[in-house]
């Protein structure tokens, strides 16, 4: 995609979350483990971005989560809230402001992107510290928080035994 700015991109990543798992993908030209995500292109909105780029990069059709706050008027349609924001350098002269979601995958069929990432996989909390290359540390903390706040609840603590 063309930038839409020399200096400053909108995107989207999205941390795909299936019970004690997260979707992560080896992007073939950064050489990193990341988050399914992408520019948000001129013709459409954030949430559009992010389902698009899930359905593109995976093949899984995913669901964002977060609250969508009521219509105030017409001419007005609320959007869901990425669950963060950040802006990150990209080169010495361009940064990305990243509008970070949650989601859970409704339907589709896991499908690597070849022509984009070497390795598309499922990964459960102790398989983020042996991935190779090592995940960047952002990019873990977002890992974790979205496994831990999304993921399967904790089991409650086992009553002690009676006697």
């Amino acid at each position: 995609m063309a930038h839409i700015h020399e200096k400053i991109d909108f995107t989207v990543a999205i941390f795909v979350v299936e019970g004690d798992r997260l979707l992560l993908i080896h992007h073939r030209r950064l050489g990193k483990w990341l988050p399914l995500g992408g520019h948000i292109e001129l013709d459409e909105d954030p949430e559009a971005a992010a389902l698009r780029e899930a359905r593109e990069e995976s093949g899984l059709e995913v669901e964002l989560l977060g609250e969508r706050p009521p219509t105030t008027g017409p001419g007005t349609r609320a959007l869901i809230a990425p669950r963060f924001l950040d802006i990150h350098r990209i080169t010495d002269s361009h940064e990305h402001i990243g509008l970070i979601y949650w989601a859970r995958p409704r339907g589709g069929r896991l499908t690597l992107s070849e022509s984009e990432h070497h390795d598309i996989r499922w990964c459960r909390e102790a398989d983020l510290d042996r991935l190779q290359p090592p995940m960047d540390a952002a990019v873990k903390w977002y890992c974790l928080r979205a496994l831990r706040e999304i993921g399967p609840p904790a089991a409650p603590p086992s009553a002690p035994a009676s006697r």
